[in-house]
């Protein structure tokens, strides 16, 4: 997967049952470079034919890995992401903020999901992701 925006979904504050992003505490305003929307988004990624052929979608960057339904829940009615990553809009915030040309590519080994680590494919994960990035090398 080729995400194309990721968003910081634990940067904010609670209000009683409620939480408020970075930007609706309006400690950074959401269209403050580099952010689109209050979104990190990948406007300009490498030409590669590999790339173009991963599906794009959209992230979320977290502290702590979603398995609690609640938690699952509040999260998708925020932002509807399609994966969910600990350390995705840091690489995007360091590469937009450097004008860094960059793609950031994934491999899922789990659904978001109550934890069930038997149902997680670590190894074809891996190896998905390295023949990928074989692929997108071998390009160059």
């Amino acid at each position: 997967m080729h995400v194309i925006s990721d968003r910081l979904a634990e940067l904010g504050a609670e209000d009683d049952e409620t939480f408020l992003s970075i930007h609706e505490v309006h400690l950074l305003d959401e269209n403050e470079p580099p952010f689109v929307n209050g979104a990190l988004v990948n406007q300009a990624p490498p030409v590669s034919a590999t790339l173009a052929n991963l599906p794009a979608v959209s992230g979320i960057t977290v502290n702590t890995v979603h398995g609690r339904d609640q938690s699952i829940a509040a999260v998708t009615r925020r932002f509807a992401p399609q994966v969910e990553s600990m350390e995705g809009a840091a690489f995007m915030y360091a590469c937009l903020t450097q004008g860094q040309r960059f793609a950031q590519v994934r491999a899922v080994s789990n659904f978001v999901e109550r934890r069930n680590r038997g149902a997680w494919k670590l190894s074809e994960a891996v190896a998905s992701l390295g023949g990928t990035a074989l692929r997108m090398l071998s390009e160059r």
